[in-house]
């Protein structure tokens, strides 16, 4: 059934590489705890205990947020079709923004997508799977395109206005750094 493993093996690697969506979750030492779900090309695994992913413009900005008060996070993958399987990924997490150098670097490991907020970069220090046998099976249809089009049309002058109004803090308060130098 479940196992512990210290790094990401090949086979879960392509694991990860087939999934459509993952899911993040961070929390602060105080205030509520946040998953969110994510999808669309923004996961790559960089090596056995290394992983990125693309933070596309949202609604909120709860894992920034966190991150700068406690750098744990959990990363879930589930098996909606084929074998069942969940993986998690536990570890520490750094957030980069268009200002940092880093930005750029792992940027050009994804398809170009309006709206790229943040990158977020993972030392994975534990992985553990389980066996899945109670996710139901989904079909996969097709990407939603609302996000992208949407980024799209508001220009990079306009998402940033965004971000100033709706990404600078979390619900609970605290600051995310969206645009701090």
């Amino acid at each position: 059934m479940g196992k512990r493993l210290n790094h990401i093996t090949s086979e879960l690697k392509e694991f990860i590489k087939n999934q459509k969506m993952f899911f993040v979750g961070t929390a602060a030492e105080e205030g509520r705890v946040n998953i969110s779900p994510k999808g669309i090309d923004t996961f790559r695994v960089l090596g056995d205990n290394k992983v990125i992913w693309l933070n596309l413009t949202g609604s909120g900005n709860e894992t920034a947020a966190h991150l700068l008060k406690n750098d744990r996070m959990t990363i879930l993958f589930c098996a909606f079709e084929g074998k069942p399987l969940i993986l998690r990924l536990y570890g520490n997490a750094k957030i980069y923004h268009n200002r940092d150098q880093e930005f750029d670097t792992y940027l050009s490991l994804f398809p170009t997508t309006a709206g790229s907020r943040q990158i977020i970069e993972m030392e994975v220090d534990m992985i553990q799977t389980s066996c899945g046998f109670a996710v139901p099976f989904m079909d996969y249809k097709e990407e939603r395109t609302t996000l992208n089009t949407w980024a799209e049309k508001q220009g990079s002058d306009k998402i940033e206005k965004y971000w100033a109004e709706k990404n600078t803090q979390s619900i609970d308060g605290f600051e995310t750094n969206i645009l701090n130098d």
